[in-house]
């Protein structure tokens, strides 16, 4: 009895430990991909987009895009007063392609200063 508990123990623990959400590391760039200037922030928030509700955007030469791959949260909480997607609007060069006219974003590295 105390090994079958052991065994189902142990594959609780693997399956939960399985369906956790793995973050995705932007901290690699690919040098085959072009590098990109951009605004990030919150589409809805800070660059007027349509939407409900707060998404992370992306905005190149002028033109707002919808990120894949990442969200509002990915890079810290999106409300923060003074940091927050939500409340800011941060530089950052990027790497990814647009795909029906939404950003998939595979690298991110900030060029300001948080505060």
């Amino acid at each position: 009895m105390k090994h079958l508990i052991a065994i189902l123990s142990l594959v609780l623990i693997s399956v939960c430990g399985s369906a956790q959400d793995k973050k995705a590391n932007f901290s690699k760039i690919d040098p085959a991909k072009k590098v990109r200037i951009a605004e990030v922030s919150c589409g809805e928030c800070q660059f007027k987009m349509k939407g409900e509700g707060c998404h992370l955007a992306v905005r190149v030469n002028g033109k707002s895009y919808w990120v894949d791959g990442a969200d509002v949260d990915s890079f810290g909480d999106a409300h923060d007063k003074e940091t927050g997607f939500c409340n800011k609007i941060r530089k950052a060069e990027i790497q990814g392609t647009v795909k029906n006219n939404r950003f998939e974003l595979t690298y991110l590295k900030f060029t300001d200063k948080k505060n």
